[in-house]
C-alpha cells in the first residue's frame, strides 16, 4: 500500500494568489503575453479556481505588460539575438519567435539584416566544420548533408550553397 504522505494538497486559486503567481513566474523567466496566458490557464486548470468570477486571464497579462514585466518586443529581440549568435538563420530564428506566440509585425521587425545573417551563417558553418571550416576533402555526399544541415538550420538558400561550396576562407570578398 502506497502512501502520499508527502504530496502536498494545494488550494484552489483565486484572483489575488493568480496575481502572485504571475509575478512570480516573470520574475523567474523571460516570458511572452502569449506564454504567460498559457501558465496561467494552466495553473487554474491543475489546482482548480475558488474566486466568484471566472479568471480573468488577460487582465492579469495586461497588468504585467503594463508593469513592464512582460514585453514582447524586448523578448524578441533578446532571442533573436541569442539565436543569432548561436549560429541560427532567419528562418529558424522567425519560427522560433513565432512559436513563443509573438506577433508578425514584431517578427519582421526583428529579423536580422544581411551582415547578421552572414555572420550567422558563419558560425554555424564553423561550428559544424561545414566548407572551408570542414575536411580539406569533401565529397558530393559531405556537402549535400552539410548543405541540408544549413538549411535546416534556417539558413538562406544562396547563403547555405555559398558556405558549403567555398574553396577559401575569404568568403566576405566574393559578393554578397
Amino acid at each position: 500500500m502506497s502512501s502520499n504522505r508527502h504530496t502536498k494538497i494545494r488550494k484552489p486559486l483565486d484572483s489575488d494568489a493568480l496575481g502572485r503567481l504571475a509575478v512570480h513566474y516573470v520574475s523567474r523567466y523571460a516570458t511572452t503575453c502569449v506564454k504567460l496566458n498559457g501558465y496561467l490557464r494552466r495553473k487554474v486548470q491543475e489546482r482548480g479556481w475558488s474566486g466568484d468570477e471566472p479568471a480573468d486571464y488577460d487582465a492579469i497579462v495586461a497588468r504585467c505588460a503594463a508593469l513592464g514585466y512582460v514585453d514582447d518586443r524586448v523578448f524578441a529581440e533578446t532571442r533573436a539575438a541569442s539565436l543569432g549568435r548561436r549560429g541560427y538563420g532567419a528562418r529558424r530564428i522567425g519560427v522560433a519567435l513565432q512559436g513563443a506566440g509573438i506577433s508578425r509585425d514584431i517578427v519582421i521587425d526583428v529579423m536580422p539584416d544581411d551582415a547578421a545573417k552572414f555572420a550567422a551563417a558563419e558560425i554555424y558553418a564553423r561550428r559544424k566544420r561545414i566548407g572551408v571550416f570542414g575536411p580539406a576533402h569533401s565529397d558530393e555526399k559531405l556537402r549535400n548533408r552539410q548543405f541540408a544541415a544549413m538549411l535546416r538550420a534556417g539558413h538562406g538558400f544562396d547563403l547555405a550553397k555559398r558556405f558549403v561550396s567555398a574553396v577559401s576562407r575569404s568568403l566576405e570578398s566574393e559578393d554578397r
